[in-house]
């Protein structure tokens, strides 16, 4: 298994189109091999919409099993074959962008699970940050989001509506372990290479903050990239959202999800409002 690969996981709704150009985009940069996987969910709980109450013989009972598991296995195919059709789309579009090793996978499961037993061949991960039920539903974020963003340990790359190559990077470093191993990412791999860097570090005050700093921006600039250093103190997402706008920021990179999920069930989660407010993909590091 090639553990360089770049894992785009899409599903069929209009976001696809701007995963696979980001897909593409990092591919050809890091001069990496890109996989297309589409997870078709079960849903056993689906039947034919009749009315299947009261007593029936066993004879009428094991013809109605018998149409119901045809129905299923009419609808498993016609789930595979529209998948292939889209996948292949996908493909396509990606080698039109400069995608050199293009290949798709499709399989049957539960999304989180899947891109679990996935991650060990995995570089980077993209995803789209809304899907199909955010289509339905009109939520910002989709609700797969934060579950595999937990459950994996590779930078996930999450990606808004509409595609532009990133032109100005930004770090919002607070000098914790994580973002620490992301500067030193950055700093080792061609995915942001001749883009000028943006370091910002926000927060509460530090004392040792401006020597974290310094040691990013020095690292940075040792592996050639242009970086400009800001030490802003302030409330985090606020001082991150402003900062975007006014440095016309296009690509964020981030920790994701320090807290547990049942805290951030209780007290909500920074990464999460971030996430919802922000209308540019943003590189988020576990």
């Amino acid at each position: 298994m090639n553990d360089n690969k770049v894992l785009a996981c899409v599903d069929q709704s209009r976001f696809a189109d701007c995963v696979a150009d980001y897909a593409a985009w990092a591919a050809r940069r890091m001069d990496a091999p890109l996989e297309f996987l589409h997870v078709i969910d079960r849903h056993p709980e689906k039947g034919s919409g009749d009315d299947h109450s009261g007593a029936i013989g066993i004879d009428a009972q094991e013809h109605l099993l018998s149409r119901l598991s045809a129905e299923d296995e009419a609808r498993a195919r016609n789930a595979r074959e529209q998948g292939r059709l889209f996948l292949n789309r996908l493909r396509e579009r990606a080698l039109a962008a400069g995608a050199a090793r293009v290949d798709v996978r499709q399989r049957h499961g539960e999304l989180e699970q899947t891109l679990t037993e996935q991650e060990n061949g995995v570089r980077l991960l993209i995803l789209g940050r809304r899907g199909e039920a955010a289509e339905r539903t009109q939520r910002d974020l989709g609700r797969n989001v934060e579950r595999v963003v937990r459950a994996l340990h590779k930078p996930i790359l999450t990606v808004t509506e509409g595609f532009t190559p990133p032109q100005r990077v930004m770090i919002a470093f607070d000098g914790g372990t994580v973002t620490q191993r992301g500067v030193t990412m950055v700093a080792q791999s061609p995915l942001f290479r001749g883009l000028p860097i943006y370091l910002l570090m926000s927060g509460k005050a530090k004392k040792d903050a401006r020597r974290q700093l310094d040691w990013a921006g020095n690292t940075l600039e040792a592996a050639g990239f242009a970086v400009t250093s800001a030490l802003t103190p302030g409330d985090a997402e606020t001082v991150i959202a402003n900062t975007v706008k006014a440095q016309s920021i296009d690509l964020l990179i981030m920790g994701a999800f320090s807290h547990s999920p049942l805290r951030s069930l209780l007290f909500g989660s920074k990464t999460a409002d971030l996430l919802r407010s922000s209308r540019i993909p943003t590189l988020l590091l576990r």
